[in-house]
């Protein structure tokens, strides 16, 4: 098959390379050229821009930072609306806001093209091992024609209906969530560190009682060892993703007073921390805050 990808960062890299191992027809495209190197190696065609991307292919992938970044490479003189032809297929595997998926699907429709809305849940390692979590929502019809694809990049693919914009609601629970379990795991381990209580120690009971879940073992192994570098999901898309929470509790009259919490953590992490630490980092000015050095 004919595909498109575009956005060469820690989890749109190694999506394209399995895709590109799979022996799939793959032209990229990426702002940083010299990101889209090893991909070449493996068989992928780089291309000049986005437009030219979405042209050659059946089917575009976008995997980008944010919803500036997406917008900017759909629209404009060079962008995907321009070069993908009718009844082709857009799937959008960013975290989005919800009225940005709206939107995106609005502008589709008008051209006749196709649209799936797929976030995933899974960290880069998860993304290399074709071991993701898909949320896609949209047309069933569109949904059957990405199936392929998307079981060759994950373990699982969960349909939420025929309206894009819940994949992206879905997406940003599942996000606070995940940074929700951070701050308990954070506060647990600097209570049992300022006891002390060996974090590894603290961590080997929970992981081995009733929290053995992904998310702790991984996140609780990387506070444990203040891994926090290089970031698998950096602090600034962790606060991004939390605005966007905020953004469809505000629109939804949904109270979420734990958010702020995140938020505020976040902040003061990137003020103390710098803008590249994981956003597990959080525990940092957890443990900051309970005077522990």
């Amino acid at each position: 098959m004919r595909i498109g990808f575009l956005g060469l960062g820690n989890m749109g890299a190694p999506i394209a390379a399995n895709l590109a191992r799979a022996g799939h027809d793959v032209s990229i495209w990426n702002r940083t050229a010299d990101k889209a190197r090893s991909l070449v190696e493996a068989g992928a065609t780089l291309v000049a821009n986005p437009k030219a991307v979405a042209s050659r292919s059946e089917i575009v992938f976008t995997m980008l930072a944010d919803d500036t970044a997406l917008d900017a490479v759909l629209t404009g003189e060079n962008g995907v609306l321009a070069g993908l032809k009718a009844g082709a297929l857009h799937v959008s595997m960013s975290t989005i806001a919800v009225a940005t998926a709206e939107r995106i699907a609005a502008m589709h429709r008008a051209l006749g093209q196709r649209f799936l809305c797929a976030p995933v849940f899974g960290r880069p390692e998860a993304a290399a091992a074709a071991k993701l979590f898909v949320v896609a929502a949209g047309d069933p019809a569109d949904l059957q024609t990405a199936t392929p694809l998307l079981d060759t990049i994950s373990q699982r693919v969960f349909y939420l209906g025929e309206t894009p914009s819940s994949a992206s609601l879905v997406k940003l629970c599942g996000n606070f969530m995940i940074l929700s379990a951070i701050e308990a795991l954070g506060e647990a381990m600097a209570l049992a560190e300022k006891g002390g209580v060996a974090k590894t120690q603290l961590l080997e009971v929970l992981t081995g009682t009733l929290f053995d879940s992904p998310v702790y073992r991984t996140y609780g192994g990387i506070i444990a060892a203040q891994k926090y570098k290089p970031a698998g999901f950096a602090a600034p898309l962790g606060l991004k993703d939390m605005r966007l929470v905020g953004q469809s509790a505000e629109a939804l009259r949904v109270p979420m007073p734990l958010l702020s919490l995140l938020r505020d953590h976040l902040l003061q992490t990137i003020a103390q921390e710098g803008e590249d630490m994981d956003w597990s980092a959080i525990a940092l000015a957890i443990k900051k805050n309970a005077g522990l050095g």
